[in-house]
Formats: C-alpha cells, structure tokens, sequence
C-alpha cells in the first residue's frame, strides 16, 4: 500500500531528483524585523468563527439589510445586487448622493464599525494579542474611503469603551501590500547585490504576483519599497485545479522575469511568498487554505518545492523561496513605519479575516545595514575610480612637461 508520509527533498536526493535548498524555515516566527507572536487565530463562537463578522462580506451582508430596510431606494444603485456593488460606487454615494443614500451606506458603516470591534476585542483578551498599540487594517476591503471610516469609527468605539487602541488603514495599495511586505522575508546578503525581488501574494479571490523594487538608495529602511509590475489573477471566476493553479502561477512569475531582464532589473534569485493558512517549517501549508482550489493542505503538496521545480534559478542562480502567512506579509509592509510602538497587529479583510500579532526586535535591522554596506562600497567604488582618473591625468601632464 503506498504511503501518505509526504515527499522529503531526502526522498528526492534518494531517487537523483532535484531538491529545493533548504536555506531557511517558511512561517519563521522570528523575522530580521520582528518577531511574529501570532498569526491566523481561529476564535470560535456558538455559530462559527468570531472573524466572520468582519470579513468584506460581512460589510456587503449589513449593507443589503439597511438597503432592503429603507422605505426610499438608492436610485443610484440601481438593481444591482448588493454583493456586487463597487467600492467606487459607494464611495461617490457618500460624497454626492442623497441624504437618503448616504445615510444607507452611513448605517452599514456604523453597524461594520461595531462588528469589528467585536472581533479586535476578542483578538485582544488572548495572551498573544495582550498589550497590542496599534492595529494596521489591510485586506481589499480598505480600498474604498467608506472603509477607512469604518475603521476609524471602530477606534472611537474601542476609546469609548476604555479600550486604548490605536486602528489605521495600512499604506500601501490593497492590491500592492502583500508583495512589498514579502521583501521583509528576503535574506539581508540579498539588499548588498540585488534592486528587485519576486513577490506572491495568494488570496481566496486573487492570486498577484509582482517586481518589487527595493530603493535602497532612497530609504535603508525600505519604506519607499514599490511594486514596479504586477500580474493579478482572479482565481475564483474560473474552475481549476490545484496543480493548474500552481503552472498559472509559476507563469505568471516567468512573464515577470522576463520582463525584469527586458528592462535590465538586477533580480535577486528570490521569491518572497503570502499565502493563506497556518505555514509549516517545510512549507506545507496545515490549516486555512480552504478557499484556493483544489487541496493545498494536502501532506503530498509543498508549493514552495512546486515553484522551485518549475523555476529552479533567476538570472543563472539557483532561486530561494521563503512563504509565510498572507496577512504576516502585509503586515511586513508597514515595518518601517511601526518603530514608535512596539507591540502591532494587522487585520486583512478579505474573503476571510486574517491577523497577525507582532513585537518589534530591538537590534539592528538587518536589511538597513546590508544597504548601508552597499552604500558604502558604491562610495568607495566612485572614490577609487576618480582617484584613478586623477592619477592618468597628473601622470599625462608630467608625461607632457
């Protein structure tokens, strides 16, 4: 009978087959950065998980209670069904719609707002989530304005309840935050050769993949770290399975590094990865991935070891991959912003609510002295070069003399 025991790279030395490097842990709970106290906790109540009532369905399911409430309809919205209605839309109804149709969205809002403290409170009577400062709120729910007021409705609400807890949208672009916190999980050495890395951010709905361009020489912190391409895939609208997943993906990152090499990008041969669920040491992925196709929690499937097999090296070195949990990556992209607090969070609102927990680390970060060296040595460089040209001139004059 065959065994369920799961593929070691071992098993793959034993029968000459290629095995990824293991050079490093995926779901690490220590990073350069920060140390990550916890990340995907499952808080049950009677009628399931607490994070439902919070998730960006929840929002749509409030807003289609009021909606069928009011006694005028919001022309504006036509015959739409609520589920699918824009955050566009509904943003330009706060500003310009009607009394009647602002106060319709105003009241999701609110009832939103209360919901997610509710989670957040939840979040932080357990002792991972003890003593937290300040939460980032991420996810594509933020990207509408109607959101951001949720938030900061929600902060009040906490305040009036003598929680002190401080809740801001997180930076960067919904669709952009999970690639350029994957640059919080490349190896320091990386920062002294290399401008960009691959990044992947896996969802319940998207699969993104991008170019991140480091910009070291504008920020040693990373903080003007920026998605320089970007290829997206709306997974949910199509019926695959788990390994068409995964030849659609590993395309889309070789289309990328084709296009960095077009353009002269000095790639790392490095792919950065967020993905839903709670990440094993090896990669494999144990619980949470219930909304990808097919089985990603299956023992027999490592996606870290399936990218490495279809791109073992970039740029003609053999390509290391790091995965951690999605909403731990987008929470890495607010890292260079978090240094006047130090005990965070980061809630992703999505098709599922994802959080993490972090502590910043007191030493040095790693990726800032790895760009300072590298400053160092290009100001180095230039000095000897113009040391140089300065000797051929004085030697031509004498020469001349």
């Amino acid at each position: 009978m065959a065994s369920s025991r799961p593929q070691t790279d071992a098993d793959r030395r034993s029968r000459n087959e290629p095995a990824a490097p293991a050079v490093t842990v995926h779901g690490a709970p220590v990073l350069a950065a920060v140390s990550v106290d916890a990340c995907n906790s499952q808080i049950r109540e009677e009628d399931g998980f607490v994070g439902d009532r919070a998730r960006r369905a929840a929002f749509f399911d409030i807003l289609d209670r009021w909606r069928n409430l009011a006694r005028r309809p919001a022309k504006a919205l036509g015959d739409t069904p609520t589920a699918d209605l824009s955050k566009t839309l509904l943003d330009e109804l706060l500003v310009e719609g009607k009394p009647h149709e602002q106060a319709l969205i105003f009241s999701a809002v609110e009832d939103y707002a209360s919901e997610l403290i509710v989670v957040i409170r939840r979040l932080l009577r357990t002792r991972e989530w003890r003593d937290t400062q300040r939460i980032v709120v991420g996810g594509g729910l933020k990207g509408g304005r109607f959101a951001e007021i949720a938030i900061a409705r929600a902060e009040l609400i906490a305040r009036a309840d003598g929680i002190e807890i401080e809740l801001v949208p997180i930076r960067a672009e919904p669709d952009e935050a999970g690639l350029i916190g994957a640059v919080h999980l490349a190896p320091s050495w990386m920062f002294a050769s290399f401008d960009h890395i691959l990044a992947v951010d896996i969802g319940g709905t998207n699969i993104r993949a991008g170019i991140v361009k480091l910009n070291l020489d504008k920020a040693e912190d990373l903080s003007k770290a920026r998605v320089a391409a970007m290829e997206l895939w709306r997974h949910a609208e199509e019926k695959l399975t788990r390994d068409a997943a995964v030849d659609r993906l590993a395309g889309m990152l070789g289309t990328l590094i084709e296009q960095a090499e077009a353009q002269g990008f000095n790639l790392a041969p490095f792919i950065g990865i967020g993905c839903p669920g709670a990440i094993a040491p090896d990669g494999a992925i144990e619980t949470g991935a219930q909304n990808l196709p097919g089985n990603w929690e299956s023992r027999r499937f490592n996606l870290p070891t399936a990218l490495w097999e279809a791109i073992p090296a970039i740029g003609g070195r053999e390509t290391t991959l790091v995965m951690h949990n999605d909403a731990v990556v987008q929470g890495l992209s607010e890292v260079p912003f978090m240094g006047d607090v130090e005990r965070w969070g980061v809630i992703t609102i999505g098709t599922g609510l994802g959080n993490a927990r972090f502590t910043n680390r007191s030493h040095p970060n790693a990726e800032e002295t790895a760009a300072r060296e590298r400053h160092d040595d290009k100001r180095k460089a230039g000095k000897d070069k113009s040391g140089k040209e300065a000797g051929k001139k004085d030697k031509g004059e004498k020469d001349k003399g």
